[in-house]
């Protein structure tokens, strides 16, 4: 894995990506101490499958445009219900409003610490990063 800072670096670029094509509810959360296969997971939803796929390309070209690559691995563009763009060290989830609900992976990972996450104005505030 790479450094920590690095980590969280690319990890925020995504999440304000979301944020910036208005994905609501973008959350970054620490999983990497409780999960082998990834450090951190990116969260975030959109309200119609065309805003998915617009979240997930806006995420894509500025993870690149930041010095990251491509993510590793996508799945669910199809459909657009959840997208998930693995870039190994961090993990985004794109889901529609509806799909977020019942998947509900805030709750299954509510122990993670929050490293970032939407404020009251939507716009991503940060967490204190180590």
């Amino acid at each position: 894995m790479t450094n920590t800072a690095s980590l969280h670096a690319l990890a925020l670029v995504a999440a304000r990506a979301a944020s910036a094509k208005k994905g609501t509810d973008t959350v970054v959360l620490d999983v990497g101490p409780v999960l082998a296969i990834t450090d951190a997971f990116v969260i975030t939803s959109g309200s119609n499958p065309r805003l998915v796929r617009t979240i997930a390309d806006e995420i894509e070209q500025q993870v690149k445009d930041a010095g990251g690559s491509a993510p590793l691995r996508t799945e669910g563009l199809d459909d657009a219900r959840w997208v998930l763009l693995d870039y190994g060290e961090f993990v985004v989830h794109i889901f529609l409003d509806e799909a977020r609900e019942y998947y509900d992976l805030d709750r299954l990972w509510s122990d993670a610490p929050v490293l970032a996450r939407d404020d009251a104005s939507g716009e991503l505030a940060a967490a204190a990063l180590a």
